[in-house]
């Protein structure tokens, strides 16, 4: 069996012939579909994360793929679609860049509707991400002025078109033009450059920023006064100046999303966002790249040049 695994920290991963895994009871044996390709991973293997699995191991916190054996009393059954996250899959223990796994039952969950692989494997994050940042922490509501700033990335793109489907009018900004085209049909697109009119206009009630960065408090100003600013990520930096009279009297409100604490809300919420999804309410950008491209997946993820998401496919 082939297995993408990491022998160094901060290396390349290599692909190699690993055993076949032995089911145990209480676990589910999974021919796995597609392995998704995240930040955490590349955290992960760079060694300075705060959760090393032994070396070597195989790397993907997330995955899809079919049931093939479970136990005899179990709930799932051979040819079920499945999502692997949790359980240390990739932080504490071999992840999904693999043909086949076997994994404890809580770590496996069956699709409310049947999805592409790369989707399948890719989709949680993005969308209960969007969902959280809009409905419970933004509490977005119908006819407001939304801004996504990050809008052609997985996240943003999602909470783009969930802000769409609530009823919203959204403006989309991206970092370069060559982007624009990767933002969501009916959302104005702009570059960052070109968005110096919402600062201007101040008409939005709602930012939701996945950028971060010094630049978060002068795009909070693009909200008018009593609106919102919900902050998802900070891929543009960790670190914030505030001005604290400046701020007082901007009086918009920062709100951090929190996804480590919304865990079980996010799982809550998946399972319309599976159907939205699989009816082709919601889209979801996926590149594909083969086992043996892991290192190369990696290196356009770190460089940004990723449209939506990247799953290895093993087949």
């Amino acid at each position: 069996m082939r297995a993408v695994r990491f022998h160094e920290w901060g290396a390349a991963p290599v692909l190699d012939e690993v055993p076949e895994p032995v089911r145990a009871p209480g676990e589910v044996l999974v021919q796995i579909t597609a392995g998704g390709v995240s930040h955490l991973d590349a955290t992960v293997a760079s060694g300075n994360f705060e959760l090393k699995p032994s070396l070597p191991y195989i790397g993907g916190v997330e995955g899809a793929g079919t049931v093939l054996e479970a136990d005899a009393d179990s709930d799932l059954t051979p040819g079920d679609q499945v999502v692997l996250r949790g359980g240390g899959l990739g932080l504490l223990r071999d992840g999904t860049w693999t043909e086949r796994l076997s994994i404890k039952r809580k770590s496996v969950t069956p699709l409310a509707a049947p999805l592409d692989p790369g989707v399948a494997a890719s989709f949680f994050v993005p969308a209960t991400t969007a969902y959280v940042a809009l409905h419970d922490v933004g509490r977005i509501e119908k006819g407001e002025d939304v801004v996504v700033v990050g809008a052609a990335g997985a996240v943003g793109a999602m909470v783009a078109q969930q802000a769409l489907a609530a009823g919203a009018t959204v403006t989309g900004v991206v970092g370069r033009e060559d982007q624009l085209a990767d933002v969501p049909k009916g959302v104005a697109a702009v570059t960052l450059e070109d968005a110096e009119a919402l600062a201007k206009d101040r008409s939005a009630s709602l930012l939701v920023d996945t950028l971060g960065g010094a630049g978060l408090v002068g795009r909070s100003r693009w909200v008018r006064q009593g609106g919102r600013a919900v902050i998802i990520g900070y891929v543009a930096g960790p670190h914030v100046e505030l001005d604290l009279p400046s701020w007082l009297l901007d009086e918009v409100s920062l709100l951090p999303v929190n996804m480590i604490r919304q865990e079980r809300r996010a799982r809550e919420v998946s399972a319309d966002l599976v159907r939205r999804l699989s009816e082709g309410e919601l889209t979801l950008a996926v590149e594909q790249f083969g086992l043996a491209d892991a290192p190369a997946a990696l290196d356009a993820l770190r460089g940004g040049r990723v449209r939506g998401r990247a799953v290895l496919l093993p087949g």
